[in-house]
């Protein structure tokens, strides 16, 4: 059984205001993490406080990293940490979770910290996404219906009074861009889709395409972005699996990695590599 002094320090990375995160989740979880003789020596609240780097945590002497955020956050703070001999503990602090379902299973941050105090969790490197734009741990979406990320983040702001507004907003958006289809190698529609998602997770890329036949469907898409927040629940087919590919649209593509927007060009390509971080994760129950 692993020694959890050996995990000390640690550092603590959260977002308050993200996803279901909260003060008073944030004070339960450091307190969970003190009682587990974990207490983090150093707390960074973001978005106020800059995320560590890989030189922050090797002058520090810090020997795991616990970030209690939203997926988006996470692979900011990987993306500055990439290469660190530490390991990261993620815990759900944001609104899907999806790194730290494939990690622990879909449990909350307690029991992620009793499997930590008891010593049950094993590091290890995971495949993910390489990008134009980086990494992406959990899904890249690759095609118009990234920008539905766009109206989601509109809700929080003046100007998008309501769902039906912000629903309404995606589904032109969505059926106004350019398809996106695999050029390299060649699968799947050949005038390709409204979204592409890509994931890792089992070692290659896995591609789903995700298109519409009429305006409900378009809609169904829309909602399962904006409210549910989830690619995977909407109308879609499985494209392919291969190591690498590359996608090709008339116009710049817009991605989302990670739950977060950038921008490519009209050729983008995505290849599966290992992640120079260890994650601690939760190894099936026997």
């Amino acid at each position: 059984m692993d020694d959890p002094t050996a995990r000390l320090p640690l550092w603590l990375v959260a977002n308050p205001s993200s996803g279901s995160n909260s003060p008073e989740s944030l004070a339960a979880l450091q307190q969970a993490l003190g009682e587990a003789g974990c207490a983090p020596a150093r707390t960074i609240l973001c978005p106020d406080d800059t995320l560590p780097t890989r030189a922050d945590l090797e002058a520090a002497g810090v020997a795991t990293l616990a970030i209690y955020t939203g997926d988006g956050t996470i692979n900011a703070t990987a993306k500055g940490i990439e290469g660190w001999q530490g390991h990261v503990l993620v815990l759900p602090g944001g609104t899907q979770n999806l790194l730290a379902k494939s990690l622990h299973g879909d449990v909350d941050p307690a029991t992620i910290v009793q499997r930590l105090a008891a010593g049950t969790l094993a590091p290890r490197r995971r495949s993910a996404v390489k990008t134009s734009q980086g990494h992406a741990l959990v899904e890249v979406v690759a095609g118009p219906g990234a920008t539905w990320a766009d109206v989601r983040e509109g809700l929080r702001a003046p100007g998008i009074a309501t769902l039906a507004t912000a629903l309404g907003e995606a589904v032109r958006e969505t059926a106004s861009g350019a398809l996106v289809h695999v050029a390299e190698p060649l699968m799947g529609r050949p005038e390709g889709y409204r979204a592409l998602r890509v994931d890792a997770d089992s070692g290659t890329l896995n591609i789903d395409g995700y298109d519409a036949s009429d305006w409900k469907e378009l809609a169904a898409h829309a909602t399962n972005m904006i409210v549910r927040r989830d690619f995977r629940d909407g109308p879609h087919q499985h494209v392919g699996t291969a190591p690498r590919l590359t996608c090709r649209s008339d116009e710049p593509i817009a991605l989302m990695l990670d739950g977060e927007r950038c921008d490519g060009g009209p050729q983008e390509t995505f290849e599966c590599v290992i992640f120079a971080v260890e994650f601690l994760h939760s190894p099936p129950q026997s």
